[in-house]
């Protein structure tokens, strides 16, 4: 691995306050010695940086001119933090990152007065922002006091609604706020020299309403290539880059297109609009995500794991199995080769989710509608009453925001859309805001859908082939991060009767009923049960909704006690059973009944198997939640 690099100015920088008496020159050597820092780091520890790498310029330029943590900073999405984290005396502990008891990969409330709001999802920013300049406004309790409200917006994160709804909002309230959109899907050409030198002056010297004025007819005098750069495909910016007409629309002004890697450009406009502004104003910087380093990736460094910076080789432990992301993928192109009604819909996350692949395949039915799952979830819902067979990709905890949209669009309508739910249960190093703790518990509630959960990567493509069948209701089925099993894989996916799970073992005493992937660990335990004498019976529920009542009160009556395992959080599965359990009358029979699901806590950051034990959901967790439940000491303490 290479050597940390020289940092000389970066050194002499312990928090914010470090960088005001710095100039100019050295701002723009910090920003260099900087960007060489998130590289190093990142390479020793993995995580996300290309995000980063495009705003470093930009983090320097704020913390030089405004006065964190009193003026309160917010990243959207917070991936791109690690500059600001450095630069807010986290600096030695970013060997830490997205580890156990190590600092977050994203801002958070806990870790530091530097990160006023936690923004570990997307497009929340300018409403906290707005938040934080009425407490401003009305004189709100704050530690550090209140002062300028800025949100930091990827172009990405400025496709989620929720973005529009604030801007409106804050555009009537017409209260001083400064947003910064990060736009880092343009080019910019020049990036440097005569131009930018003159826009530079041109906004250092005007009075505030010449300066919007100027910016407003800056396009039309840029040389062609600038012009060609500044126009994009979606109609929001090029709305933009003609001034900002939607933008002003909103009750904005707007300063941009500029060049988001130009020290002296962002310096003097930054100090111009923290000296003038007296209303909400939009800045449109333009920047080149993974700058200086993975610029020609694909992913552009988006997230990664501990890499050889001179080769850029990733330190990736070799699979012993396809992940289940593949095998969705593959399973769902399978299906869509015979039966052209077949679509699938994500909201930014084609590779996360597989569809990547299926995109390759059949371009003409594959939708990423950006960052909005509400609308993602609609657009399926519309699709399937007009006779098509959508499969609506989204990770777990993204799903949770087009809830409203489940229940309304899709479930009371009883169209069938097929959910298919990446991520669910704990994820390890993108720690709570990411888990997939609440989807079982929140669609099981539902009328008539049908929720399944897959225990290996050959039931996930059952359970691909199921939902297909499924078409007078919706259906879901979760399946977790990374890889399966290794289990032997089906030629083609066999649809499953709907609501019947499946006998593993039999045993005697207790019965394991599982749901979702913790089977592997639930087998583990029985094992080691069955060398003290204690033989379970396991079996597989598959379907969270409909419950397989007959099985379930078969397990119930011809044992001592049952136990539900399943990752995800209190009201789910185990409780759907343990309400069938009293129903039916069985608690009076004296059955001893344990539900074994993920805490009611925020698990932080850690490799999975480390988080699932602080979940006690472990393989001698589960042991150990037998031998408490029959009464029988554990014989042999295990390591």
């Amino acid at each position: 691995m290479s050597e940390r690099p020289h940092t000389p100015i970066l050194d002499r920088v312990k928090s914010p306050y470090d960088l005001k008496g710095l100039s100019d020159t050295d701002l723009d050597r910090l920003a260099h010695e900087l960007r060489a820092e998130v590289i190093w780091s990142v390479s020793q520890t993995g995580g996300h940086f290309g995000a980063g790498l495009g705003v470093v310029e930009m983090t320097v330029a704020i913390h030089a001119v405004f006065d964190t943590p009193r003026d309160k900073l917010i990243w959207d999405v917070s991936h791109q933090c690690y500059p600001h984290k450095i630069l807010t005396g986290r600096r030695e502990r970013m060997q830490t990152i997205r580890q156990k008891d190590g600092l977050s990969g994203f801002t958070k409330r806990s870790e530091s007065p530097y990160d006023p709001f936690g923004a570990a999802h997307s497009s929340t920013s300018i409403s906290a922002a707005l938040g934080f300049a009425m407490a401003r406004e009305l004189g709100g309790d704050c530690d550090t006091g209140h002062g300028d409200a800025i949100a930091v917006i990827g172009d990405g994160a400025l496709s989620g609604g929720m973005a529009y709804e604030a801007m409106n909002n804050a555009g009537h309230l017409g209260k001083r706020l400064i947003v910064i959109l990060n736009d880092n899907e343009m080019s910019i050409a020049p990036p440097t020299g005569a131009m930018s030198s003159y826009l530079s002056r041109l906004y250092a010297g005007a009075p505030f309403q010449e300066l919007k004025a100027a910016a407003k007819g800056a396009v039309s005098l840029l040389p062609e290539p600038f012009q060609e750069g500044a126009r994009r495909a979606k109609e929001l910016l090029k709305a933009a880059t003609v001034g900002g007409t939607l933008f002003e629309e909103l009750g904005f002004s707007y300063i941009g297109p500029i060049d988001g890697h130009d020290m002296e450009q962002l310096l003097a406009i930054l100090r111009t609009v923290k000296a003038r502004a007296d209303g909400p104003i939009l800045i449109h910087a333009i920047t080149k995500k993974g700058k200086g380093y993975a610029e020609d990736r694909p992913d552009r460094g988006h997230a990664t794991a501990k890499f050889d910076i001179r080769t850029g080789e990733q330190k990736k432990a070799p699979s012993n199995a396809p992940s289940y992301t593949k095998v969705f993928a593959n399973a769902l192109i399978q299906e869509a080769e015979d039966d052209p009604h077949i679509t699938a819909v994500t909201a930014a996350m084609p590779d996360g989710t597989g569809l990547d692949l299926f995109g390759k395949r059949f371009p003409a039915r594959t939708f990423d509608v950006s960052i909005a799952e509400q609308h993602a979830v609609t657009f399926a819902a519309g699709m399937a009453a007009g006779g098509l067979k959508p499969f609506c990709a989204i990770y777990s905890t993204f799903l949770q925001r087009g809830y409203d949209q489940i229940v309304h669009d899709v479930a009371i309508q009883r169209l069938p859309v097929r959910f298919a739910i990446d991520r669910a249960g704990l994820v390890g190093a993108d720690g709570a805001t990411h888990a997939g703790s609440y989807d079982t518990a929140f669609l099981s509630n539902l009328p008539g859908f049908v929720v399944m959960a897959a225990a290996d990567e050959a039931e996930l493509v059952h359970m691909v082939r199921t939902a297909l069948e499924i078409e007078d209701r919706p259906s879901a089925f979760r399946y977790p991060r990374g890889e399966g099993v290794g289990v032997e894989m089906p030629e083609r996916g066999v649809a499953l009767e709907i609501g019947k799970g499946r006998m593993i073992a039999e045993g005697n005493r207790v019965a394991l009923l599982n749901f979702g992937a913790r089977l592997k660990e639930v087998r583990d335990a029985a094992e080691a049960l069955e060398a003290k004498g204690i033989k379970p019976t396991i079996a597989d529920a598959r379907f969270s909704k409909p419950l397989d009542e007959e099985m379930i009160l078969k397990l119930a009556r011809h044992h001592e006690a049952l136990i539900t395992v399943e990752e995800g959080a209190v009201g789910g599965f185990g409780s759907h059973v343990a309400q069938l359990l009293a129903e039916k009358g069985v608690f009076d029979t004296g059955i001893k009944y344990r539900s074994m699901v993920l805490p009611d806590i925020f698990i932080d950051q850690a490799n999975p198997r480390d988080m699932y034990a602080v979940a006690k959901l472990n393989a001698e967790d589960i042991e150990a939640k037998v031998l408490e439940t029959l009464g029988v000491a554990r014989m042999v303490k295990r390591a």
